[in-house]
């Protein structure tokens, strides 16, 4: 177990996280803004930390009412650890917002194909290719919600740890192309994702 894996003995009893929440959510608030990039007119990546997850298994479990319920906090560790970056990988959430269910249901439909067409680029690296969740996707419709993730290797780790590396991320699916340039913070932010081991 890596010492990111969050454990149950992290996740507060809900009288304790109530008298917390307040304060809690303002600092995952701040810090999830300084993770999020968007990246055309519908797609939002929301580059994901352990505590984006651990803050993210409270409220689901303060959402469903289900502290109390055997399994819910295991089910919940087991949803939400695979999406904290394991030190030499980014992982986002990868968000398509529409204004109607009908535009939704319209692009989600002439997305299929996606799993081939997100990526990043850190510096002058080779441009990464995303792992995604196949969960989410399927032959007529994907998911308006993506779990993303890209391996990287020395060289962009290296780079991504220079102040002022030009990094990118990008879909270029034929339905939806876009690319956005991530913010000096954001950089800085993703960099304290990697480990050297």
């Amino acid at each position: 177990m890596s010492e990111r894996t969050i454990t149950r003995e992290q996740i507060l009893a809900p009288e304790e996280y109530e008298r917390q929440r307040d304060a809690i959510r303002r600092r995952v608030m701040a810090l999830k803004r300084r993770r999020r990039v968007p990246c055309g007119e519908h797609a939002m990546f929301h580059f994901e930390c352990r505590e984006t997850m651990l803050y993210q298994i409270h409220e689901m479990l303060r959402v469903e009412g289900s502290w109390h319920r055997p399994g819910a906090i295991e089910e919940e560790l087991e949803a939400y650890n695979p999406l904290i970056p394991g030190g030499r990988e980014l992982v986002a959430t990868l968000m398509f917002e529409y204004e109607t269910p009908e535009e939704r249901n319209e692009h989600l439909t002439r997305l299929t194909g996606i799993e081939r067409h997100v990526w990043l680029q850190v510096g002058d690296a080779p441009v990464i290719r995303a792992e995604i969740d196949r969960a989410q996707v399927s032959e007529t419709r994907i998911s308006s919600v993506q779990y993303v993730r890209w391996p990287l290797d020395d060289r962009s780790i290296a780079l991504l740890r220079v102040p002022g590396t030009v990094v990118r991320v990008g879909i270029d699916h034929p339905h939806d192309t876009a690319t956005a340039v991530i913010g000096e913070e954001t950089r800085r932010e993703l960099a304290s994702d990697l480990t050297d081991e």
